[in-house]
């Protein structure tokens, strides 16, 4: 897989999970915020590095995202962890129900961005790495790099 940098719209990116997780899938999902929140996003300071899905009552929720308080909105500030509802169709939760509960998935989102004036969140249904796949995922990527090295010296 191509290694993904942030595109110029993202508020925050979780690299960690294209190194921890296999994704499978991805969903682009709305999310529900308060005012205080999307001017902290408008902001950049967003952190989605231990942030997951979880689907509870027929509705999905992600847990983890740590959007700092707003300053300037002091006394009507939100709380920082709190989880918040994602607003997907009714059809595209049912289609995460039914694969999210096969053994070994996950729901991680892997970036926060903004679509015109709406905050949104790219979910992945996404499996755990074990360690010997980021071993040999290593491997290739250290081979792949010897052999573009040897084919720039050698059209020299």
């Amino acid at each position: 897989m191509a290694r993904r940098k942030p595109a110029s719209g993202d508020v925050a990116t979780n690299r960690k999970a294209f190194h921890r997780f296999e994704i499978l899938d991805r969903f682009e999902c709305g999310i529900e915020l308060r005012g205080s929140e999307v001017k902290a996003l408008r902001e950049g300071r967003a952190q989605i590095a231990d942030a997951y899905a979880t689907i509870e009552g027929g509705e999905v929720w992600l847990r983890g995202v740590h959007i700092p308080p707003y300053a300037p909105a002091s006394t009507q500030n939100h709380e920082p962890e709190r989880p918040r509802k994602l607003l997907l169709h009714r059809y595209e939760i049912e289609r995460l129900i039914g694969r999210a509960q096969q053994r070994g998935l996950t729901l991680v989102p892997t970036r926060i961005y903004f679509k015109g004036p709406w905050a949104k969140v790219e979910l992945a249904l996404a499996r755990g790495k074990e360690l010997r796949d980021r071993r040999h995922e290593i491997r290739d990527r250290d081979m792949r790099r010897e052999v573009e090295r040897e084919l720039r010296h050698r059209g020299r």
